[in-house]
């Protein structure tokens, strides 16, 4: 790292990236878009007293954090995506022939394995989100080492195969992505938020493909920016109108989703808007998480 003057460090990463000539990615079809649908499930790996941890999750669905007792209000916001959203999510990816992401929290697969073994029957990719719900920043590097572990192996036991994609909530620690790439079964992360290309983690053939968090249905959280339906889906499909509409190379978009959320009544016409304006375009390819990191490994070298 080089100094300014007055001891004042310079900006140690790469700010630059692709810079104003991106890589033609090659998407199959000749696409112009690679559109990743990522499914969080989260599921019974909040953080919850009545489960045995230190304290309570601190970004509840109602605007009320219970501190120093159990918070069984808390849970059944989370229990409706497993009970309820699961299955109304499943059938509306089945209804319009289209593929996603299950990003799956270990714990909450451990505790509960059709979580990530309906998604598996039904084709759909099935990646690691950690063990609890729980931010990764600053945990210790053997805590780390065994949290990776513990989730590949509910994942294994649950769908019969180990995931290849990972996902940290929010923030990934500094050794995260050394640790996945160390652990050897991981085809890729998705711990970057910064561009809508994919790259390889330097000196190796990890792939990075980036995430987003404003084609998210988190938005519908109070403040969000997301209030009906429509929000969601105007939002999203803006977003793939106008990336198509860019000359130059093709890019990729995520739109994410979550069981607890988007699965409500009053929000799933927002989901189900999306899926029908994708489905079956040939500008459009829809794709499983790992699908483009193979595909990027196969076009890059």
């Amino acid at each position: 790292m080089t100094s300014l003057p007055g001891g004042m460090p310079a900006a140690s990463r790469d700010l630059l990236g692709h810079g104003p000539n991106p890589p033609n990615p090659h998407w199959p079809g000749g696409a112009r878009l690679a559109l990743s649908f990522v499914v969080n499930v989260e599921e019974g790996a909040e953080l919850s007293l009545l489960s045995g941890d230190d304290r309570n999750e601190s970004l509840p669905e109602a605007a009320q954090r219970i501190e120093g007792a159990p918070d069984p209000g808390m849970e059944s916001h989370f229990d409706y995506g497993a009970r309820v959203g699961l299955w109304r999510i499943l059938d509306a990816f089945d209804r319009y022939g289209l593929k996603a992401t299950f990003s799956c929290c270990g714990r909450a697969i451990a505790a509960t394995p059709v979580l990530a073994a309906a998604p598996h029957e039904r084709g759909h990719e099935v990646s690691a989100h950690g063990w609890r719900w729980e931010v990764q920043a600053g945990m210790q590097e053997n805590t780390e080492r065994a949290v990776i572990a513990a989730t590949v192996d509910a994942i294994r036991k649950a769908t019969g195969e180990r995931p290849v994609g990972w996902h940290s909530k929010s923030a990934a620690s500094l050794n995260t992505r050394r640790l996945l790439i160390e652990e050897g079964g991981f085809l890729y992360d998705s711990d970057a938020y910064d561009d809508e290309i994919p790259r390889f983690a330097p000196g190796s053939r990890h792939v990075i493909l980036p995430y987003c968090f404003d084609t998210n249905d988190m938005r519908f959280a109070p403040g969000g920016g997301f209030v009906q339906a429509e929000d969601f889906s105007r939002y999203c499909i803006g977003a793939i109108d106008w990336l198509l509409g860019q000359p130059g190379p093709g890019r990729m978009l995520s739109i994410g989703l979550h069981l607890r959320l988007i699965a409500r009544p009053g929000r799933m016409a927002g989901l189900e808007a999306i899926l029908r304006y994708v489905a079956g375009r040939p500008d459009i390819w829809v794709a499983r998480r790992r699908d483009i990191a193979r595909h990027w490994r196969g076009c890059r070298g």
